[in-house]
């Protein structure tokens, strides 16, 4: 008997049930984790503008390193869900004490890289102090990578068990910590040092290692873990597994990378046309980024419950499970767009106090308010993608996507090189560059929903086959 509306919507009603109450934690977890930065800009544009400019700068390399990291880390997120929906929650603790040995590599690496990527400050036309204070920032801030990465490891777990509401805890308390220390060393209260830009960086380090040291100790002391904890016993890295983690990781890490390298670039691309432009960029990405955090922590609740189905050998559930999820996130796009359109000058006024950085600031928001319903689908659909554990096209698609058309299109509009035949009168600076990345989401938000399309029908299709009689 076919399936009534009835059923149907019902149906659909207890899936968004169940994928917000694994989501909300998560959400509230990115969304204190991202307030970070957040903090960070807010507190440091009341300063000064050569401070704001180089957390701006730094940020940039920050958040290219951090986000690609935790990418790279997002393998455990699909190995543990496929354990827990099969069965075999044995296998989960040897998974994730191999991915904490693959943390501490990727954090090394991804510490020197940081650093050294400040050299790229010294070609960019900055003012001497802005130059210096940004390069500070990121040596630092990347005291933090390291815990970071194996943070993610350790979150990707307790997530996939159904336990989001730890992280979401921890993530407050870290932003708690961050708002405080900001506090002393940016202001220079209760007679700490006035650090501005480099107390921020302070700040985020020292909560990361924070955060690490209060997950571990959660996960050690609450019942929940007791059959799968990681901490039972050490063993030597397992090169084999930490390749197989690895083929699963990178390509979610370059995909994170084809992403925000896009908006980081852009920052310093921008660099250019000086400090007000550059921090009203930065205003800008910074509270879509807090925006983004919603369907972002959707995502991560919907890479899990796709992989629990998958895992549990049900490609219909899976698939079903993944088009609710894509349309949640869009309908919560839909919500976000028109915030903040109605209070962009709102925002803008939150950030800073300069009245040539609000102008713009105000401006980019109306971009930023129209990708939101492409940034929010492709999220959800390379989420529910990597729950089949399938990582190397959502790559693909953000690589041509982002690098193909967004930036070639954007420095085009943005920068206007007298060179080129054709492009506008006159440079359109940061614009030029927002419109770029508009297209270039909604390229991926198309091609990402087809691929979903196409996989979760195929897997069925197998299914279906391997269920006839030989």
């Amino acid at each position: 008997m076919p399936t009534t509306f009835p059923d149907r919507r019902a149906a659909v009603l207890t899936e968004i049930t169940s994928l917000w109450q694994l989501a909300w934690p998560v959400v509230i977890g990115q969304l204190a984790t991202v307030g970070m930065s957040v903090a960070d800009v807010a507190m440091t544009g009341h300063v000064s503008a050569d401070d704001l400019a180089a957390v701006s700068l730094g940020a940039s390399i920050w958040t290219i390193v951090i986000v690609t990291v935790m990418g790279i880390m997002m393998a455990i997120n699909a190995v543990v869900a496929h354990e827990v929906g099969a069965g075999t929650r044995a296998r989960i603790a040897p998974a994730v004490r191999q991915s904490l040995w693959k943390a501490v590599g990727i954090g090394l690496i991804a510490t020197v890289l940081a650093n050294w990527s400040t050299l790229v400050f010294g070609h960019l036309g900055l003012e001497p102090l802005v130059r210096d204070k940004a390069t500070m920032f990121v040596h630092v801030i990347s005291i933090g990578v390291l815990p970071f990465a194996a943070y993610r490891v350790l979150y990707g777990y307790s997530a996939s068990l159904n336990q989001t509401k730890p992280v979401m805890v921890i993530a407050l308390l870290g932003l708690l910590f961050n708002i405080f220390v900001n506090w002393l060393l940016v202001f220079g209260n209760w007679g700490f040092p006035q650090l501005g830009a480099i107390g921020c960086a302070w700040a985020t380090a020292l909560g990361l290692w924070l955060m690490l040291a209060a997950i571990i100790w959660w996960i050690n002391h609450a019942p929940v873990y007791r059959d799968s904890t990681p901490f039972t016993q050490w063993e030597r890295p397992d090169w084999h597994e930490i390749k197989r983690l690895l083929k699963m990781g990178l390509p979610i890490g370059v995909t994170y990378f084809a992403e925000v390298s896009a908006f980081c670039v852009i920052g310093l691309l921008v660099a250019r046309f000086g400090a007000v432009t550059v921090s009203a960029h930065q205003i800008a990405l910074n509270f879509s980024s807090l925006v983004f955090m919603v369907p972002l922590g959707l995502g991560i609740a919907l890479l899990t419950r796709v992989g629990q189905a998958a895992g549990e050998g049900d490609p219909e559930r899976a698939r079903f499970v993944s088009w609710v999820g894509v349309g949640l996130s869009l309908a919560f796009a839909v919500v976000s767009a028109a915030f903040i359109t109605l209070f962009r000058y709102q925002i803008a006024a939150a950030y800073t106090s300069d009245p040539a950085v609000q102008e713009l600031t105000v401006h980019l928001l109306l971009l930023a308010a129209l990708f939101q319903l492409s940034d929010a689908t492709q999220v959800a659909a390379s989420c529910a993608i990597r729950g089949y554990k399938v990582t190397r096209t959502p790559m693909l698609i953000h690589l041509v996507a982002f690098w193909g058309f967004s930036i070639p299109l954007g420095c085009v509009l943005g920068l206007a090189p007298a060179w080129l035949p054709w492009g506008p009168a006159q440079p359109m600076s940061a614009t030029g560059f927002w419109i770029g990345l508009t297209l270039g989401l909604s390229i991926a938000a198309v091609l990402l929903v087809w691929y979903l399309h196409r996989l979760s029908s195929h897997r069925i299709t197998l299914w279906r086959a391997s269920a006839l009689p030989a």
